[in-house]
């Protein structure tokens, strides 16, 4: 059995928990729990007396009693835990997003670099069958040549209570973001593992938009490729009913995500190929409508974890290795940095330093107090 351990026992660390308790992670156990609040910390020991509880990492690794450790902890401790874990000879699965800012996530992959220890993300989107599917059919070259992508996912809904629950969340200091950090990171690693990575970001962001807070809360952003390729993702956390649309448009027709179904209308001849022959005025190849078969279980995060296990044991390809975390985690920081400046990101050759200075500006002139907090210290962030 892999035994591991989990730091940070928040929303995230007791679903975990709860997988590897309840034998979900085929080869994966519950060893140990550490988490800096007492409560969390007496709460673990109630579900799981069998695990050991630490009050911190560094506890947990001196104890020597784990192969493993998840890591669900805000943000950006992800990478500084990482880097210890790894200093500790511990296999490393991370929570998203793999930190908040680039320039942290490549001395995280540096230092997984240095040792021969597993090293995983929990993209758990990527066990989505759908996606898997459209993937495979870009790879395949059954789309054709890629010409426009859209997203627009808005069902992000969150009211002003939510913002306030936690004294951590929504502030550049403690979160390091907003819609772009928190709800979407599964979606923008999504993007470049279906699409690749975009060339340059031109965004239009507005902080604060609907609620009293300092980060983002609605997003649109411009990407453009160098094969001609270009794309548009729109998300928000202020509208509801919110909607989830991917539409991708082809040589071969039209691609859209919705509502759990992927439909392809599919054109009878490439439009290259129709607009190379046709001689009429007007005309349209001829579309055949297509809902694609879908197979296969979106296992989430538990997935994640068989697959992390069977990595560890067998050295199973990872299906979210960690290195491939600052994939979306640039798309995120070059949205910020397009509208923080102005200009396009250059998003081959991020500004990485440049972009940390403008951040810490950011929570060095952070002023949004909040107005309420529960006053439970249940709703104090983990970790």
């Amino acid at each position: 059995m892999v035994r591991f351990g989990i730091i940070g026992f928040g929303n995230m660390g007791t679903a975990h928990a709860e997988t590897l308790a309840k034998g979900r992670a085929d080869g994966g156990a519950l060893a140990a729990v550490c988490d800096i609040a007492p409560w969390r910390r007496e709460k673990a020991a109630a579900l799981y007396p069998d695990a050991a509880i630490f009050e911190s990492a560094e506890e947990l690794f001196a104890a020597k009693c784990v192969d493993a450790v998840i890591i669900a902890v805000p943000h950006y401790e992800h990478p500084p835990i990482a880097i210890k874990a790894f200093e500790n000879n511990l296999h490393v699965l991370t929570e998203k997003p793999a930190g908040v800012y680039t320039k942290q996530v490549l001395e995280m992959n540096a230092a997984a670099k240095k040792t021969d220890r597993v090293f995983g993300i929990m993209y758990n989107q990527r066990t989505n069958p759908i996606y898997q599917k459209l993937r495979d059919m870009i790879q395949k070259g059954l789309l054709g040549e890629l010409k426009r992508v859209q997203w627009t996912i808005t069902d992000w809904y969150r009211p002003q209570s939510y913002h306030d629950s936690c004294t951590w969340r929504s502030t550049w200091k403690t979160e390091g973001g907003g819609a772009l950090i928190n709800q979407n990171p599964h979606q923008l690693d999504l993007w470049q593992w279906m699409f690749g990575m975009p060339d340059r970001i031109l965004s239009q962001v507005s902080f604060g938009k609907y609620y009293d807070i300092e980060v983002e809360d609605d997003v649109t952003a411009f990407m453009q490729y160098e094969s001609g390729l270009t794309g548009v993702y729109i998300t928000s956390t202020g509208e509801t009913p919110g909607t989830n649309r991917l539409e991708v448009a082809c040589d071969m027709g039209r691609v859209v995500v919705e509502g759990g179904r992927l439909m392809f209308d599919r054109n009878e001849i490439s439009e290259r190929e129709f607009n190379r022959i046709f001689e009429g005025v007007f005309g349209n190849p001829d579309v055949w409508r297509c809902e694609i078969p879908v197979h296969g279980k979106n296992e989430q995060h538990a997935g994640i974890l068989r697959n992390f296990v069977r990595a560890i044991e067998k050295g199973t390809p990872l299906l979210a290795p960690g290195e491939e975390g600052v994939f979306g985690l640039t798309i995120s920081n070059a949205i910020h940095y397009s509208a923080w400046t102005g200009n396009w990101a250059d998003v081959k050759n991020f500004p990485h330093d440049e972009f940390y200075d403008i951040l810490n500006e950011k929570i060095k002139n952070s002023t949004v107090v909040k107005k309420v907090v529960q006053k439970t210290a249940e709703t104090e962030g983990t970790y």
